[in-house]
């Protein structure tokens, strides 16, 4: 139905920036909303940021100024500008994709990409 692969993580130092990418394929007419999630070592995934199809976005507070999201809706990809990144930033990070058309409820994920800040 949906595919997610996501990519650009890698190890930086604090304070340093990085990209991450997430790509969707499969059988569908839309994506209404995409997002970002990610899961620390010991700790419940949650939530970085989401961008619905018109563009409207949504951070968590602890990356609101420093990350921005956005989004190609031709090629069906999203991106995560991360700057001024912190240690406690490291994690896996997922790409979900869900009020996806025509698969009313679902709501899919990528496999993840590994960002590590460190100190």
């Amino acid at each position: 139905q949906v595919q997610l692969v996501e990519s650009g993580g890698d190890l930086v130092q604090a304070g340093g920036s990085l990209r991450l990418s997430c790509a969707a394929s499969g059988k569908f007419f839309n994506i209404g909303r995409m997002g970002w999630y990610r899961q620390a070592p010991g700790k419940q995934r949650e939530l970085v940021a989401t961008i619905t199809s018109g563009g409207s976005t949504n951070y968590a507070d602890s990356v609101k100024g420093r990350f921005t999201m956005s989004r190609d809706n031709a090629k069906n990809t999203v991106d995560l500008q991360m700057n001024s990144l912190k240690p406690e930033d490291t994690a896996v990070y997922y790409c979900n994709a869900d009020r996806v058309v025509p698969y009313a409820g679902m709501d899919y994920w990528g496999k993840g990409t590994l960002v590590t800040v460190s100190s």
